[in-house]
């Protein structure tokens, strides 16, 4: 055998088979270590040393029967290897060990802690129930000693005889009374059953071994059971007494919740649904009248309550006489646009409101308060004109005691001043007629009483009730008179309120401020308004941060009939929203998400089709309806409510105007992503879109629109919705023609010979054949011919050849109607 044969055998060189390993050491070859099927033989290499320690030794043997191709260095590099992995190997191996001994040398010791507690809670409950024998002991002998007291006195003992001596009863009975504890002693319960009894009672070494399992039972929940177990033990059944209750029951309800408000079991309540024939798990929800009867089966008494009690913290307290004070009048200036209501006011607040108003005119409602020369408070509302703003005269009418009336003296009565006597005579209040412009050359004061008349005011100089003062706004004349008569009218009607108790206030106004947040425009009814207050307002709530009057002053309260701006909001409310001050802020929170809720299910409520017919006929509504989608943004919420009422008014019933949102505020990109989503336009009134939104409407091609006068806007919508009615098609009679005679021609049919006896005949227009005056056919002609030549029209009195299309029942003595068709743009 070769030396490569020899050395593929012992695994020397070539490719060892998978039973041979060889073993190094810190050397050369030691040994050949050859895997067999049954067990691992060491074969010595010839003239190598005897190893050490199990398969390491020292290096040796011949470098001529090392492996091939496996140098010394490799040969060490891998000897150190292996006698690191071994180190390692016998390291972890004894580190093991030691763990292992410290975890039995723990369990031995918890075992040990463990056992002794046990021993200690063992002596503890034998301690306990050698206290409690020695107790029945005890408490049995008080009995004894009470029945021997009761009992009536022995007979007198004879001379010489004691009382230990004599044989008495007593032993007896303590015998029997004996037996009689042994029997009960035999009957107490067992071991576990005392374990039971004392299983709900938390001990320092429970608590201490982790044992205490949770929930434990209150000492009077065990006073309660060791008095039951007492009563069963001396044979007294004492069933418990059944508790009746109130229970609160809302609009719906689940079992579960029903059950746990009776303190019922919850199968108990689930068996009377079925008695009743109502299959319902435990978390099915039930109506109120179901559960009440469910209730009332189980003897318990029904308290209906609803969501809306939430409200019921709001409550309407009536003041007593002694606590009401004089407070300032409020008045309202009203009347139509244009007829000098903020210049009166100006004139009397020596300031100047109008210049800051867009086109001259307002479109806010403001609240200002004046003190007279005679020392008097006013507080004025100055309420918009224009026919937009009737939301906005209603509300000033109805938070109002005095409504002065302008009338401008060279213009008389308008339509909104109608409106704002409808206005007054609809909140009850005394009306002052101030007839403005007096300084003009055409003012006939004359002529606006006059026509007051045809409206039921009748003024004084008209030998009426109602008060008129000429003024003028200009040159300050008639002022006087006018305070005047607001001072003896506010003395008629002797107004007072509390002001020490919770503020009550309607909002006049509110608006997003880029600075503040949501700022309202308060006017403050009863009670008074301070700083730190949490209040509720509509939708919204919020605590008062900071009170600013009119004058831009930081205040702290604010009394009755005194108009503030109140911060601290969490949200823009609606104009004509009542404030009102709570104790608490869980209480606003509550109110604002109920009234939130209530407002939105309404909206959905009335945007929905109950029926079948009402979508179908939704749905056939929409097919032939055209809808101008835009997004209003305004400065005030007044102006933006103003503007949506105006937008309803526009269209008939082929097109609309739809307002996606409206709001206040400066234009976000938010706005801009809707308009871009439904293809509508962005209106801004008095507001400007920030610079974000500004680039993403370039991007996204929206158009954005800003204006200062809602006049302008109005009609500018006006115009856009007119571009969406179909054009009105007008026929126009151009001529007539009668039939004389019938042709039949070839290729192409029947053809009238016909006389043009009015008008014009045109190939292009549209024709109608009428017989007895009766229209049987409307169509186009399909030929034109004079003589043998095809013609674009002919003449009134020539005659001429026509052949209609698609149509070939004529007959002579017809006559041809001619006419054609224009459209014409129509406007909203």
């Amino acid at each position: 055998m070769s030396d490569n044969d020899g050395k593929k055998t012992l695994g020397l060189g070539g490719s060892r088979p998978s039973n041979v390993k060889q073993s190094f050491s810190h050397g050369r070859t030691k040994n050949v270590v050859v895997e067999t099927k049954r067990k691992r033989v060491v074969v010595p290499k010839p003239g190598a040393a005897k190893p050490t320690t199990g398969r390491t030794g020292p290096i040796g043997g011949d470098p001529s029967k090392r492996p091939a191709g496996i140098s010394d260095v490799e040969l060490e590099r891998r000897m150190k290897a292996l006698a690191m992995a071994n180190a390692r190997e016998a390291e972890e191996s004894a580190k093991r060990d030691a763990e292992e001994k410290e975890r039995a040398a723990e369990r031995e010791a918890r075992r040990a802690e463990i056992e002794a507690k046990e021993a200690e809670d063992r002596e503890r409950e034998v301690r306990a129930k050698a206290k409690a024998d020695e107790e029945e002991r005890q408490r049995a002998a008080d009995v004894k000693a009470k029945a021997a007291a009761s009992a009536p006195p022995p007979a007198a003992s004879a001379p010489g005889e004691d009382a230990v001596s004599r044989p008495s009863a007593a032993p007896r009975k303590t015998d029997r009374d004996n037996d009689s504890r042994d029997n009960k002693t035999k009957a107490k319960p067992t071991r576990g059953a005392e374990d039971n009894r004392r299983a709900g009672k938390l001990t320092l070494n429970d608590a201490m071994a982790g044992r205490h399992g949770g929930r434990q039972r209150s000492m009077a929940a065990m006073k309660r059971k060791q008095d039951r177990a007492r009563a069963k033990a001396m044979g007294v059944s004492a069933e418990r007494e059944k508790v009746f209750r109130d229970v609160a029951l809302p609009e719906a309800i689940t079992v579960s919740e029903l059950a746990n408000r009776m303190s019922e079991r919850v199968s108990d309540v689930v068996k009377a649904l079925m008695n009743n024939g109502i299959m319902a798990t435990q978390n099915e929800t039930l109506d109120a009248d179901t559960a009440e009867l469910i209730i009332e089966e189980f003897g318990h008494t029904v308290v209906r309550v609803s969501d809306a009690d939430v409200e019921d913290v709001i409550q309407a307290v009536i003041d007593s006489p002694e606590d009401l004070q004089t407070r300032p009048p409020i008045i309202t200036i009203m009347g139509h646009v244009d007829h000098g209501k903020t210049s009166l006011l100006d004139a009397i607040r020596n300031a100047k409101v109008v210049a800051g108003e867009a086109g001259g005119i307002t479109q806010h409602i403001g609240a200002y308060q004046v003190t007279t020369a005679s020392g008097a408070v006013l507080s004025f509302l100055d309420t918009p004109g224009h026919a937009a703003f009737t939301s906005m005269r209603s509300r000033g009418a109805h938070v109002t005691d005095i409504v002065v009336l302008v009338v401008a003296a060279d213009d008389a009565v308008m339509p909104q001043t109608v409106e704002a006597i409808n206005h007054a005579k609809a909140a009850k209040v005394p009306m002052i007629v101030a007839i403005n412009k007096m300084d003009k050359p055409g003012a006939n004061p004359d002529k606006v009483r006059t026509d007051l008349l045809q409206h039921e005011v009748v003024v004084e100089k008209m030998s009426g009730e109602v008060q008129d003062v000429e003024v003028s706004a200009i040159t300050g004349q008639g002022l006087d008179e006018l305070l005047e008569a607001i001072a003896l009218q506010s003395e008629i009607l002797e107004l007072k309120a509390n002001p020490n108790r919770a503020a009550e206030g309607a909002v006049i106004e509110a608006q997003l401020d880029v600075g503040r947040g949501p700022v309202a425009t308060v006017l403050i009814q009863n009670g008074t308004l301070r700083q730190g207050d949490i209040f509720v307002v509509g939708e919204q709530y919020g605590k008062v941060r900071a009170l600013i009057n009119d004058k831009g002053e930081r205040v702290q309260e604010a009394g009755p009939a005194v108009p503030v701006e109140v911060l601290g909001l969490n949200g823009t409310p609606e104009a004509g929203d009542v404030l009102n001050v709570v104790a608490t802020d869980a209480q606003a929170r509550e109110i604002a998400e109920y009234r939130e809720k209530a407002a939105k299910a309404k909206r959905a409520a009335a945007g929905a089709a109950t029926t079948l017919e009402q979508l179908m006929a939704n749905a056939k509504a929409n097919q032939t309806l055209s809808e101008l989608p835009i997004v209003v943004k305004a400065d005030v919420q007044g102006s933006a409510e103003a503007i949506v009422q105006a937008m309803e008014k526009i269209g008939n019933d082929e097109v609309r105007v739809r307002v996606l949102h409206s709001g206040v505020g400066a234009i976000t990109e938010t706005d801009i992503g809707l308009a871009e989503a439904s293809g509508a336009p962005v209106f801004g009134f008095n507001v400007r879109a920030n610079t974000s939104a500004r680039n993403t409407a370039n991007q996204k091609g929206v158009e954005i629109r800003y204006y200062s006068v809602i006049y302008d806007l109005v009609d500018d919508v006006k115009a856009a919705a007119s571009g969406l009615l179909s054009a009105e098609i007008r026929e126009k009679f151009i001529g007539y023609a009668n039939i004389k005679e019938v042709f039949k021609v070839s290729n192409i049919g029947k053809v009238a010979g016909c006389l043009v006896t009015e008008g014009v005949a045109r190939r292009s227009a549209g024709v109608r054949l009428l017989r007895d005056n009766v229209v049987i056919h409307e169509g186009t002609l399909k030929t034109l011919k004079r003589f043998k030549d095809e013609v674009p029209e002919v003449q009134s009195g020539q005659e001429c050849g026509m052949a209609f299309e698609n149509y070939e029942d004529i007959r002579p003595n017809d006559v041809i109607e001619i006419f054609e068709r224009e459209e014409v743009e129509r406007n909203l």
